[in-house]
């Protein structure tokens, strides 16, 4: 068995357009409403928070709903069509607001930034649970981990292609001295990402035809179905895989509260503790996030010679040791030191052993009919986690000691570890090809 590379690109080109459309949202608009709208901090961040809270909600329901609609252009795509379509027109209305504001500001103009802003971030939520179950509809379950390391370099590519195109429009010869910065080109260009992402996804990727090959491989493969058919057709989920679930679930909160606690504040912890500048402690989660990219596909090759769940756990040891390893290096020095960066790049490769994995291993516990509620469920756990330790972690800063920040996270992913251990599902078979056909993924 061999995954479908090309066809597992083609499908990444919606998370390509995903993660462009969040990495200019998360650049751009906390400097819109603070420069612009004059909008203080603490309701700045609240505002910038409101995305996770509304994919608390919209995610599931959206996943649910895509897993029960019966379009003939298959079940998810109708949401990334209307939900690309509608976002791209709506966030168009953002810099034209933030400029016409600084023209001749006014309090309806505020009030209309943060309404379209709202209907943003719905239009956003409504497709992307959709867009990314659509992976797992059309790879069988023993090639998702390969799968989404693919789909995960896709997002990846989004996001670089945004940083490389504001480089070169937004760099300091073009912007030095600009009262007003107009962002109307960069939006524009990331809705021309969105729609030429979309164009590829109508045009290569034939859902209702690859669902059905996918659907005949599992029903020549019925041992991969964890759960028990009623005699109703439905099918019911044992109490063993359910406690699995349970248990990934809250493994995949941990995992994110020990990683986002410290992407959040490492930045000021860093200029802190270690008298770090700015572009110094970026650069050291830049070497994260390039040691995950780097790790995406071996990682999912690891992962199926030696399994998710390994993977996962290996992954979830080294990140807990590196955070333990930073708050050694505090104890010890007061300045940045080049080995800090080796650190961060072990950082990314622990990253990328978990991420890559756990999707995969959440939807291996449904059948191909709830792949979208169950993708909904991986994501409120994982935006539940991303909304409360900021502030956790902001506190222990605050009331504490700077000094907590590195151990917090460190106890968080060694309890994620713990839960691991009582996963018992969702792991794929363990290839037994040796040499270079391990990593043979076919076209």
């Amino acid at each position: 068995m061999k995954l479908n590379v090309k066809r597992t690109v083609l499908v990444g080109f919606a998370f390509l357009a995903i993660n462009s459309f969040w990495q200019m949202y998360d650049s751009l608009i906390p400097k819109i409403l603070t420069g612009t709208f004059n909008i203080s901090k603490t309701y700045s961040g609240i505002i910038m928070a409101s995305d996770n809270i509304l994919a608390l909600f919209l995610l599931p329901l959206f996943g649910g709903l895509s897993d029960k609609c019966k379009s003939p252009l298959g079940r998810r795509r109708p949401f990334i069509i209307a939900g690309t379509l509608f976002a791209v027109v709506l966030m168009m209305g953002l810099p034209i607001l933030d400029n016409s504001y600084y023209t001749a500001p006014s309090s309806t103009k505020t009030l209309l930034f943060i309404i379209n802003l709202a209907l943003l971030l719905i239009a956003m939520g409504t497709f992307r649970s959709p867009a990314v179950a659509l992976m797992p509809d059309v790879t069988p379950k023993p090639l998702r981990s390969k799968g989404n390391a693919i789909i995960n370099l896709m997002g990846a590519v989004g996001g670089v292609l945004y940083l490389l195109i504001t480089s070169v429009l937004y760099s300091k010869g073009r912007t030095e001295g600009l009262e007003h910065i107009s962002y109307v080109p960069i939006f524009a260009i990331v809705g021309g990402i969105m729609l030429v992402a979309l164009a590829v996804i109508m045009l290569f990727v034939n859902e209702p035809k690859f669902c059905k090959e996918q659907a005949e491989y599992e029903r020549q493969h019925p041992e991969d179905n964890l759960n028990v058919m009623l005699d109703d057709g439905d099918e019911r989920m044992p109490d063993t895989v359910k406690k699995s679930l349970i248990f990934l679930l809250l493994s995949v909160a941990f995992w994110y509260i020990g990683y986002n606690g410290i992407t959040t504040w490492f930045t000021v912890y860093a200029e802190e503790m270690w008298g770090m500048q700015v572009g110094e402690a970026s650069m050291c989660l830049t070497v994260a996030t390039v040691g995950a990219i780097a790790s995406y596909i071996p990682v999912g090759v690891v992962a199926s010679k030696v399994g998710r769940k390994r993977t996962i756990k290996f992954g979830a040891a080294l990140l807990a040791l590196c955070f333990f390893t930073a708050f050694l290096y505090t104890l010890a020095f007061h300045e940045f030191h080049f080995m800090l960066l080796v650190l961060f790049a072990l950082v990314g490769v622990a990253w990328a052993s978990i991420n890559v994995n756990s999707l995969p291993m959440v939807v291996e516990m449904c059948s191909g009919s709830k792949v979208g509620k169950f993708t909904g469920f991986y994501y409120a756990f994982s935006m539940s986690a991303q909304i409360i330790t900021p502030v956790i972690a902001g506190w222990l800063l605050e009331k504490i000691s700077y000094k907590a920040l590195f151990p917090y996270a460190a106890i968080a992913v060694a309890i994620s570890f713990v839960t691991m251990c009582f996963v018992n599902h969702g792991d794929n078979k363990v290839e037994s090809k040796i040499g270079l056909d391990a990593f043979d993924m076919g076209d």
